[in-house]
């Protein structure tokens, strides 16, 4: 087969970049499209394909700025020209399911998540965006809403990475999809020696719906210390928590200093809804239990009473009455073998035999 991958662009290397370097792995001779393309931010195995680009990566600054061009996105797939191609594999996070493949050819829509500024999260970036931005995304989002349904019929079979995207891509379009986890880097944790000590971490980049704010509270309020390591900390923030004697910020880290932290903390906390969420796997992987809202990709990745707990609702108080339970049965999460069974089911190789497995059964129909 000829296989063309559309990404929907390529400026960094987070979970949708990792995923398309197992597909790359799967498919040696598979051709990229994307609508921005940065050589720089990706890994060598990436750069060393056929990349092609629509206009939107000759727009001014579209490197840092791709973001503000995603109106534009739907009418530059019509740069891509796929008729030579048996099979198309979409990874969609931004505008790329809407490709037109030719009539024989199989289209698979990996969807990492329905654009999220555009259904459950709008209001939450409306309230966050300037005044143009927020003129612009009255007048252009109903339309984008509209292509973003429509396109979606352009797919012959959706995968996803969670259960709950999958319940959001049947919501917004009407269509099942089959849950294939994303592949996470468990391996270079799975040998990490859990040596836990009197703190707590959160982390990740420091955004609105990750709530690392119901984590420093509860810690603060709880007398219990944290460690926030991860970027978009403000200053006054920081020194404000900073004051209490139990926060500490560590900012962006290394690998290694990653590693350290999970062998070393308590438990990972993890008050926000992701889609999947490659950290709560990734803590698992190294033997660290973690303690995360009841919502979300989260409740595919932790196994309760086993990997981790729950709190059921979104609030300080709750995490906190949740961490008192936890240090009551903090013994039971000493189970390593069951830490890294749970956690086998992310790995690449996993993922890429479900995806060999998907691609098996269109040959017999």
């Amino acid at each position: 087969m000829k296989i063309a991958i559309i990404h929907y662009w390529l400026v960094n290397m987070r979970g949708g970049e990792k995923m398309l370097e197992a597909l790359l792995e799967l498919f040696p001779n598979a051709d990229i499209y994307t609508h921005v393309y940065d050589p720089q931010a990706v890994s060598p195995l990436i750069r060393t394909r056929r990349i092609y680009t629509s206009y939107i990566n000759k727009l001014p600054f579209a490197k840092k700025l791709y973001q503000k061009y995603m109106p534009l996105m739907p009418n530059a797939l019509k740069d891509f020209n796929l008729q030579d191609y048996d099979l198309i594999i979409s990874s969609e996070a931004g505008p790329v399911k809407g490709v037109v493949p030719n009539p024989e050819a199989y289209h698979i829509c990996y969807c990492h998540s329905p654009m999220r500024y555009l259904w459950d999260m709008y209001h939450e970036y409306f309230r966050g965006a300037g005044f143009i931005t927020r003129f612009f995304m009255k007048a252009l989002i109903p339309r984008l809403r509209l292509w973003d349904v429509s396109s979606a019929n352009l797919v012959d079979r959706f995968i996803t990475n969670s259960h709950y995207v999958a319940k959001r891509i049947k919501r917004y379009y009407n269509r099942d999809a089959d849950v294939v986890y994303g592949p996470a880097a468990i391996e270079k944790f799975l040998a990490v020696e859990r040596q836990p000590e009197d703190f707590y971490l959160f982390f990740g980049q420091l955004v609105g719906y990750k709530r690392a704010d119901i984590a420093i509270d509860a810690c603060i309020a709880s007398g219990r210390k944290l460690v926030v390591a991860g970027s978009g900390a403000k200053k006054k923030d920081i020194r404000g928590y900073e004051r209490s004697g139990l926060i500490s910020f560590v900012g962006r880290i290394s690998d290694a200093e990653v590693t350290k932290l999970f062998s070393r903390a308590k438990a990972l906390l993890f008050p926000g809804i992701e889609d999947l969420g490659l950290v709560p796997i990734e803590a698992n992987a190294a033997g660290c239990p973690v303690i995360a809202y009841r919502k979300g990709g989260v409740l595919d990745t932790v196994k309760e009473d086993v990997t981790g707990v729950f709190f059921d609702e979104q609030t300080s108080e709750s995490l906190i009455q949740v961490m008192d339970t936890f240090e009551t049965i903090e013994a039971r999460f000493s189970n390593r073998a069951a830490f890294t069974e749970q956690v086998q089911q992310f790995s690449k190789a996993a993922f890429i035999e479900r995806v060999r497995r998907i691609i098996a059964e269109r040959k017999r129909v």
